[in-house]
């Protein structure tokens, strides 16, 4: 486990490209970079488009356990001299030595897992947010990446957003004075997913490997392709899903790292069906000090999933309030009200930035935007935010050993059980 200050080095230098001691098959910045892809639902195939623009980048194989999936993944590879394979199990491509990273976009459970084992066979990893399915996980992924020294990013791409970069220059140079709070929030309907009855497996799909780390069952549609968000020992809830990206850029902009008091608070007000996470969730972080000298600063994630919009009529948003101002995060850029007036849009595509950084990285063997000991950071206040709701009661974290104070009951929550053949390797 690395040091505290270790952490607090990697959090304050989450925007600048720092030596490193990567290194990998891709040595030369002319080598084509082979990538395999695991998980085609929906992130998979908004990535793949966006690696192949990319030079000298060749998708080599794509890995889903619905076979039913790979004609649509397998049609925006089309202009590629070679097909990519089709494979249903990860382990069997990372035994191939020509292929250099993996794409990570299966589910929260999967993270961690893929993770680990492709920096054991080799590979770097471009793997989709949240970093983890909990926190130990995490911490497990930082260890594999150092290890093996392999390049590990995260795909909270408005680290690699012009104006987050803008915004956190402003911060850090005093302008909105005292931070001492910050807020981060979703809003927008999501559908009620109802209660669904054990089904039979759906043709064409292997059913074990999707599960994986995830203890076997009789098949629900519900705990199937993307409703496996709102289970806990499957997804991280909202605030993985989606807080991840507005916690990432609150912390990132005011330069925090880890909280030393959590309280959370909220239930299922709204929905009556199979989710087991909170559709109203509100977590509240305490950080023991905040940006332009303030002797603390509290940082708020919440999400009403069945409400139209959020604050400032914005169904995603962050706002960070100083005593000189308030800069709020609004579509493609910020602006600061009652301040200096200052404001930002940004430019060009940020995903396609994060990818390039991502391959940059792979070539020249320096950290990368979302580095996972930078992701790691990010994600485990989505976990300590959820283990709070859960256990009901305010949790104190110690940075130094990453578990809760006098808490039993909740550093049980920071782990997981895995299933024979699936358990997460030490490292």
């Amino acid at each position: 486990m690395s040091s505290p200050d270790r952490r607090q080095f990697l959090a304050a230098s989450a925007l600048t490209l720092t030596a490193a001691t990567y290194t990998g098959a891709a040595e030369k910045a002319n080598d084509r970079v082979r990538v395999a892809l695991m998980g085609t639902k929906i992130r998979g195939k908004q990535l793949l488009p966006v690696f192949l623009k990319q030079p000298n980048v060749e998708i080599t194989h794509i890995i889903e356990p619905d076979e039913n999936l790979l004609p649509a993944a397998i049609a925006l590879t089309k202009d590629q001299a070679t097909a990519p394979k089709t494979e249903k199990d990860v382990r069997k491509v990372l035994e191939d030595p020509s292929v250099d990273a993996l794409i990570v976009a299966a589910p929260d459970y999967w993270h961690a897992l893929a993770t680990v084992w492709a920096c054991q066979a080799g590979k770097h990893v471009y793997c989709e947010k949240p970093a983890s399915h909990n926190l130990i996980e995490g911490r497990r992924m930082v260890e594999a990446s150092r290890k093996y020294k392999r390049v590990v990013q995260i795909g909270t791409q408005r680290r690699s957003n012009t104006a987050t970069i803008s915004a956190r220059e402003y911060v850090q140079s005093g302008k909105l004075g005292k931070v001492a709070f910050a807020r981060a929030w979703i809003a927008g309907k999501r559908p009620n997913i109802g209660k669904a009855e054990p089904a039979p497996v759906p043709a064409g799909v292997d059913y074990s490997l999707y599960l994986g780390p995830v203890a076997e069952g009789p098949f629900n549609k519900n705990r199937f392709h993307y409703n496996w968000h709102w289970f806990w020992d499957m997804g991280t809830g909202e605030i993985g899903n989606n807080g991840i990206h507005g916690l990432d850029v609150a912390r990132n902009v005011l330069g925090l790292d880890a909280p030393t008091k959590i309280t959370c608070s909220g239930g299922k007000y709204n929905f009556d069906d199979d989710q087991q996470t909170p559709d109203t969730q509100i977590a509240a972080f305490e950080f023991d000090k905040g940006p332009g000298g303030a002797k603390g600063c509290t940082l708020l994630w919440e999400h009403r999933v069945w409400e139209k919009s959020g604050p400032d009529a914005l169904s995603f948003g962050v706002s960070l309030h100083g005593d000189k101002g308030t800069l709020l995060f609004k579509g493609n850029g910020w602006e600061v009200r009652d301040g200096d007036g200052a404001k930002d849009t940004a430019s060009g595509d940020m995903v396609a930035a994060h990818v390039k950084n991502f391959l940059d990285c792979v070539k020249d063997g320096k950290t990368p935007n979302a580095d996972i000991e930078i992701g790691h950071a990010s994600t485990r206040l989505c976990h300590l935010g959820n283990i709070a709701y859960r256990i009901g009661r305010v949790l104190h974290f110690d940075a130094a050993t990453e578990t809760l104070k006098n808490d039993p009951e909740a550093n049980k929550l920071l782990g997981r059980e895995y299933r024979k053949g699936f358990e997460l390797p030490t490292i």
